[in-house]
């Protein structure tokens, strides 16, 4: 049989229809089985139950999480011990409260322990809604505890590094075309190229001139190599090769083109081409012309002369 409670203390009855006002509602029946009780016993509690529910609804419910289940078992445990019936249903009732101490059936045991176990918490009167206040602070900075929890700590930055730029060789220039002195080289290397030795003659123009002729009767092409050659003055004479052919007229030999000779040039090397076609190279002289050379030259200042053996 269910024991009085003393003046001023709520019954199992009315802590149960104030927890479910508190947390749920109450319906038509219930809210008028609650207001034929002690109206000053029950709104006295009421508030308090009401102050205490707001606190950790509000500390629950700051950052939309769920309190942990070891925490809102603990929270639960220590308000049925210290701050009398029906602390551990209301914490339950909380916003993200553990599933575990949830039901009302839990409330209610847990109430009726506190409520017999301690003279001290039986004899408490309207002074009550003070220790729901403290109570209510107590589930505060318990649950803001857990909410100010140190966060784990994060991860240290990876450092991205930009995409790698495939850079292609540069390719290596190309070689620099033979100078006419190489090709000359190149040429006297090959077995079919003809030598021909040119020397000085009775003009005064060529004294000291010593040459040769390389020629390619393949290729129709040569090369003409002077030292002591004098410079000449392109606006007013140029040197004129001209090619015997033995094949040929000798008053008629064929035309190797006109080259000049740079001041100062003690050597020189001038590539050719003969302007027809030439059978079998028989000599090879050089001629002393107005610029542009001639056709025909008149032969009046040959100064390199040279037969092939």
């Amino acid at each position: 049989m269910p024991e009085t409670p003393p003046q001023g203390q709520p019954d199992e009855a009315m802590v149960d229809l104030l927890i479910k006002q508190v947390t749920e509602g109450l319906s038509s029946a219930e809210q008028r089985e609650l207001d034929v009780m002690d109206s000053e016993t029950a709104s006295a509690y009421l508030r308090d139950f009401e102050r205490a529910a707001a606190a950790v609804t509000l500390a629950a419910g700051t950052r939309g999480a769920s309190l942990p289940p070891e925490l809102a078992q603990r929270i639960a445990r220590q308000a049925a011990e210290h701050f009398g019936p029906g602390a551990e249903a209301l914490v339950a009732s909380a916003p993200g409260a553990s599933a575990q101490v949830s039901s009302l059936d839990a409330a209610r045991s847990a109430k009726l322990d506190a409520g017999t176990a301690s003279p001290r918490r039986a004899s408490a009167s309207r002074s009550g809604t003070y220790g729901w206040l403290a109570a209510a602070a107590c589930l505060v900075l318990a649950v803001f505890g857990w909410m100010r929890s140190p966060a784990p700590p994060e991860a240290p930055a990876v450092a991205v590094l930009p995409p790698t730029t495939i850079i292609p060789p540069v390719p290596p220039p190309p070689p620099a075309p033979p100078t006419p002195a190489q090709e000359r080289t190149a040429l006297l290397a090959k077995s079919d190229s003809i030598k021909v030795t040119l020397g000085a003659t009775k003009d005064p123009a060529s004294k000291g001139v010593n040459g040769d002729v390389v020629w390619d009767p393949v290729t129709q092409k040569g090369f003409l190599h002077f030292v002591g050659l004098a410079a000449n003055d392109p606006a007013v004479k140029q040197y004129q090769l001209w090619i015997f052919d033995a094949a040929r007229d000798q008053r008629y030999p064929i035309d190797g083109g006109v080259f000049d000779v740079p001041a100062d040039a003690s050597e020189v090397v001038i590539p050719f081409n003969a302007s027809l076609a030439v059978s079998k190279a028989a000599a090879f002289a050089v001629t002393v012309e107005k610029p542009g050379g001639v056709v025909v030259s008149a032969r009046q200042h040959v100064v390199a002369l040279g037969a092939a053996s």
